[in-house]
């Protein structure tokens, strides 16, 4: 698991020595993307020599079927947080003009791609095998929430948030397949339908040039709201998240004890 992080966070850091050379946007996620391959590569490359096996769970047999289900997942996730917020009267939505989509479209299946290697392949999968499956899970949320706490407007509460809602998900929907792409694309479907249509904060960061705008409404709780954060750290979001864990791991076939 170490040799994995060092590696595949040594190719990644080529992204931002790029980017502090050349300052250049279409430059930088070209290159997130060509990091992403090396980084796939890399993990690849380090599992057939160290486990001394044929990498399964990157298989491309279900790659379409299983991205596309964990997409339209994440997009059906968020539309449900962001709408019941309206609805409580928590939430102001109002129309924008989607300029930057195509970025937006970039950004967010390159970073469901390498998040998912990082947090699911790495560490989970890893954690999982060492120490048994239930504390892979825990450990690994915990991990991926921790991730998300020097974000802008962060606090313990929102990496909690994000440790319950996506870190557990995320994670059984890699039990369900024992492939990452189906969680490569929840992690898209949510952060593109977060940032590019409603245009609320990802996880502390703002949104630009996206479909509509969402804010919360001033004096609102923001534990109901998720705050400055954004709709990640909001009570509906945890509940519906930690609900479709649960639904998730329903699917999963029975065995005989």
């Amino acid at each position: 698991m170490v040799a994995l992080l060092i590696v595949t966070g040594a190719i990644l850091s080529l992204q931002s020595l790029v980017k502090s050379w050349i300052p250049n946007e279409t430059l930088t996620v070209t290159m997130a993307f060509i990091c992403t391959l090396l980084a796939y590569g890399a993990y690849f490359g380090l599992v057939r020599k160290g486990e001394r096996r044929w990498p399964s769970e990157l298989s491309l047999q279900a790659f379409w079927q299983e991205y596309l289900a964990g997409f339209l997942a994440g997009c059906l996730i968020i539309t449900l947080t962001v709408g019941l917020l309206w609805l409580a009267g928590l939430y102001d939505i109002r129309l924008s003009q989607w300029s930057d989509w195509a970025h937006d479209l970039r950004e967010t299946i390159g970073t469901g791609l390498l998040e998912e290697l990082l947090a699911r392949l790495i560490l989970f999968r890893l954690l999982s095998r060492a120490f048994g499956l239930p504390a892979g899970l825990i450990i690994s949320a915990i991990a991926f929430g921790a991730a998300h706490i020097f974000n802008p407007h962060s606090s313990p509460l929102a990496a909690i948030a994000i440790a319950v809602e996506a870190g557990l998900l995320f994670a059984g929907f890699y039990i369900l397949t024992g492939r990452v792409w189906m969680s490569a694309g929840i992690h898209a479907g949510w952060n593109l339908m977060l940032g590019g249509v409603f245009g609320a904060r990802v996880s502390g960061m703002a949104s630009d040039g996206s479909l509509l705008t969402s804010l919360p409404k001033p004096g609102s709780m923001d534990i109901l709201t998720g705050g400055a954060f954004g709709p990640e750290a909001s009570l509906p979001a945890v509940i519906i998240g930690l609900a479709a864990f649960v639904l998730t791991l329903r699917q999963l076939p029975k065995t005989d004890a």
